[in-house]
């Protein structure tokens, strides 16, 4: 059932994709964007059209801001593969936008898609309610700003030159920034659009978001680039603190499976409805990319 709804969602969000960027001009900035945005489990995605299919809200309705989290997430993406921050040739099995056109073309498109998400999720036919448009457009500035995103990308960049090793608790913040906090907003987009109580889909998204970056780390070491569609041991190579390296192969699997049991307990007030989501939980510590 999860990997349908996950594949049908990413269809559904690549059509959407198709239809909003197909109306703009036929210029390489827009290519890019298209390239950018090709691909990948769209995780965050369907995280968003199923907290909302749990709290009533029509998936003509949900595509909309789970379509502006995929294109907050692939601008994420094209700025982090750029030369000045991770210098990543491959994403997704494809060259990065940098590598594909250049770096002026990678930046602007970078910035193009970060303003086509809060366009998309402030569009009338994701709410009807104009203070429910406004308040995920608000979650989603602070889910990817500089109290969110930008600064775990900020804290990773500056533990390269940092005197001392990043510890536990600095890399859970970290991540919780870089990884967590746009994941949150995806699971709890759903309950917000429903006008319900985001926090159970808050609980889980912390765990998720955390077991989500463990089971990277895990990637990094044992992993293949070509299953994996980018460069992998790059952390070990640059000698950065990660869960792997502090905790070990075994605790590190070990703390991954437990944050997603903690995941799914989480969920339990929604009873059998929740079981896609708690399947969710379950790839995202098992997938091989």
């Amino acid at each position: 059932m999860f990997s349908d709804r996950l594949g049908a969602t990413a269809r559904a969000i690549q059509a959407h994709f198709d239809l909003i960027l197909g109306k703009l001009d036929d210029l390489p900035v827009v290519h890019a964007m298209r390239h950018a945005t090709n691909g990948g489990k769209r995780l965050r995605g369907f995280l968003v059209m199923e907290g909302a299919r749990l709290h009533g809200v029509a998936p003509e309705r949900a595509i909309w801001p789970a379509t502006a989290i995929e294109a907050l997430h692939a601008y994420s993406l094209v700025h982090d593969d750029l030369p000045c921050m991770d210098n990543d040739d491959m994403r997704r099995g494809q060259p990065t936008v940098h590598r594909k056109w250049d770096e002026a073309t990678a930046v602007l498109a970078g910035d193009a898609l970060q303003t086509l998400a809060f366009e998309l999720v402030t569009c009338p036919e994701a709410s009807p309610e104009p203070w429910v448009r406004a308040d995920l457009a608000l979650r989603l500035a602070q889910a990817s700003g500089a109290q969110g995103m930008v600064l775990g990308q900020a804290l990773d960049i500056a533990a390269e030159t940092a005197e001392r090793p990043l510890s536990l608790d600095d890399i859970a913040r970290l991540q919780q920034g870089k990884t967590g906090a746009l994941i949150e907003w995806a699971a709890t987009a759903g309950a917000v659009l429903g006008q319900s109580d985001p926090a159970p889909l808050q609980r889980y998204a912390r765990a998720l978001g955390l077991a989500f970056q463990i089971a990277d780390d895990l990637l990094d070491v044992t992993g293949d680039s070509a299953m994996v569609g980018k460069a992998v041991g790059k952390d070990a190579h640059a000698g950065k603190a990660t869960f792997v390296s502090l905790l070990g192969l075994e605790a590190a699997q070990h703390r991954a499976a437990g944050l997603v049991e903690e995941a799914c307990d989480s969920l339990a007030g929604y009873g059998a409805e929740a079981e896609t989501l708690k399947e969710a939980a379950r790839f995202v510590v098992t997938r091989a990319h």
